[in-house]
């Protein structure tokens, strides 16, 4: 089982913690983390763009001018895609994007992403992250004290104080135990996680 440091909100180094190897210590599975965050950001679009074709363009029943004799190249409608007004050629229409992935598929998933993490030594555990008060300037000085930047910070419970804290901070992201992604793991430099969550994470996904 990997051993990570447990720290404080002052950043000292307060004891050690021994992380389950049935989440933080799987083998890494890159096709399925790339198919989840794939999913993931499939599954946002709205797939409601929409645009006429030929046939959908109101008028151009009537042929503009006769076949021959004209001088004119020869034209059936006036909605063709090279007049103006005409239809698009090949116009995108309403669609589902979403991607499905099976359970056991989503789970290797994220296990992977935060195995990855671990082993990159960018995953940081804090003893707890209390906040008497919504102070933007306290949360921002221990992320300097842990001597990181652009983090995900995963909380346990009902944290409200930290969270309202850190959502004005650019590159940070708090994020409930049952709400972490594979997107979001790799997305931010480092995972920092309270020691409530890391077991809440352990619980859920062991």
């Amino acid at each position: 089982m990997a051993n990570v440091s447990v720290y404080n909100m002052e950043g000292k180094e307060v004891g050690t913690l021994e992380l389950n190897d049935a989440v933080f210590g799987v083998e890494v599975n890159e096709h399925l983390v790339h198919m989840a965050v794939v999913a993931q950001l499939a599954n946002k679009r709205q797939g409601t763009q929409k645009a006429k074709t030929r046939g959908e363009v109101s008028g151009g029943g009537r042929k503009p001018w006769r076949q021959k004799e004209t001088g004119h190249a020869r034209q059936g409608s006036t909605r063709a895609p090279q007049w103006k007004g005409g239809g698009v050629v090949f116009a995108p229409s309403p669609r589902d994007y979403t991607i499905t992935l099976n359970k056991k598929e989503k789970r290797l998933a994220l296990k992977s992403a935060l195995t990855s993490r671990v082993q990159e030594n960018k995953f940081i555990v804090v003893d707890e992250m209390k906040f008497d008060e919504i102070k933007t300037k306290k949360f921002q000085t221990v992320l300097n004290n842990l001597k990181v930047e652009k983090a995900l910070v995963v909380l346990d419970g009902d944290n409200k104080n930290a969270v309202l804290s850190a959502r004005n901070i650019q590159g940070v992201k708090t994020a409930a135990v049952n709400t972490i992604n594979v997107y979001d793991i790799l997305k931010y430099n480092t995972v920092v996680a309270t020691k409530a969550a890391v077991a809440g994470i352990e619980e859920v996904y062991a």
